[in-house]
């Protein structure tokens, strides 16, 4: 469904990304969206989602308190601000979209786009 991710980019630790996810192709409002990422050798993994009325947000033990999940006002673009980063968040990130939000699972979302690299490194 031409979902788009960016924001991805070499950082050091205790630095910050903002990464974007949208799409012309459908509107992103009626959808929970999720992003997800996997490092090399690794399953890939729910890292925060966020349902259609952003009532429900989710995220992993490993990013709470230090990522967050959010819709712009025009609730066509999700973003994931990522703070306080470290090295173990490295990985190639991706977001994807539900029509039904059950979990913070890539079995529960079936569209995916392509991903944006994220590297933390001193």
């Amino acid at each position: 469904l031409g979902l788009a991710a960016s924001g991805g980019a070499l950082v050091q630790p205790g630095g910050s990304l903002r990464l974007s996810c949208a799409t012309s192709e459908f509107a992103l409002e009626d959808y929970a969206v999720g992003w997800f990422r996997q490092a090399p050798g690794e399953e890939r993994e729910g890292v925060a989602c966020i349902d259609s009325t952003g009532s429900t947000i989710d995220y992993a033990d490993s990013v709470k308190d230090r990522f967050s999940i959010a819709r712009t006002n025009t609730k066509e673009v999700v973003v994931l601000q990522m703070n306080r980063l470290l090295p173990e968040d490295t990985g190639f990130y991706y977001c994807a979209a539900a029509l039904m939000y059950g979990q913070c699972v890539s079995s529960d979302f079936e569209n995916w786009g392509q991903g944006t690299q994220v590297t933390v490194s001193s």
